[in-house]
């Protein structure tokens, strides 16, 4: 007996069999007799029992298909949208500002992957001297997301790239619960004035920064972090180093 997910596959499966190789086998059927109509589909199932294989490789063609075609979609949403996420004004520009390579990461500090990427983009930066990285704040993983992207952004805007950079690396490093005091402790650490950020963390410009990155990310149909933008194509989810320098790789070439 064929189990409920199998079944499921077999039915789009032989639907796709038959609309590759008989295109017109839905308008053929209209015109069969109920008994024809049978018979068509019995020598159907038939063949499919007795090749199998056929139906993997139907499979296959669906899903090679849709990706090609979500592939095609994430480029034409890079497209339409990459002014806002190449040239924003306000996102932190890192790596080589020059470089030949653009790679754009959103991110929430409070996420397992942006930390587990954090480190392989920074070792991407330091092994590849012609990359551009360009972060966006995107939290989206609950209050405590929301406290850490305000005050690196504050931070950011207030005291510049490089203390945005400090205070940037050292949320992704961080593992406990999220508080005012224990931001305020990082931000005595790189002697940044905890007193001007934390007043400024809940002012109209953090709030219009973080609010067109979200307006972004829902443009571009992200719904996870992280999610990059390599050049023209999207990567959602986590690359290990090696998978995203092969990526580069191929972009230059």
């Amino acid at each position: 007996m064929l189990n409920r997910p199998f079944f499921g596959q077999f039915a789009v499966s032989t639907a796709l069999v038959l609309t590759l190789a008989l295109p017109a086998t839905a308008q053929a059927l209209k015109e069969y007799s109920d008994a024809e109509r049978a018979q068509f589909r019995a020598e159907v199932r038939a063949y499919l029992l007795d090749n199998p294989e056929v139906i993997r490789e139907a499979i296959e063609v669906l899903q090679n298909r849709e990706a090609e075609t979500a592939l095609q979609a994430d480029v034409t949403l890079v497209t339409d949208n990459a002014a806002d996420i190449f040239d924003d004004g306000y996102s932190f520009v890192g790596g080589n500002p020059d470089g030949d390579i653009v790679l754009v990461e959103f991110m929430d500090y409070r996420c397992p992957y942006c930390k587990r990427a954090h480190n392989e983009v920074t070792k991407l930066l330091a092994t590849d001297g012609n990359i551009k990285l360009i972060v966006k704040e995107l939290p989206i993983l609950g209050e405590q997301s929301v406290l850490a992207s305000r005050f690196a952004v504050a931070t950011k805007q207030l005291a510049g790239g490089d203390s945005y950079k400090a205070m940037n690396d050292a949320l992704m490093a961080f593992n406990g619960d999220v508080t005012l005091p224990a931001l305020r402790r990082l931000a005595t650490t790189f002697e940044l004035d905890a007193d001007a950020i934390e007043a400024h963390m809940n002012s109209d410009e953090v709030s219009a920064e973080i609010t067109a990155t979200r307006a972004l990310a829902s443009k571009l149909a992200i719904s996870g972090t992280p999610t990059f933008v390599l050049q023209d194509e999207m990567l959602r989810g986590y690359l290990p180093y090696d998978q995203m320098q092969a990526l580069i790789a191929e972009k230059r070439n």
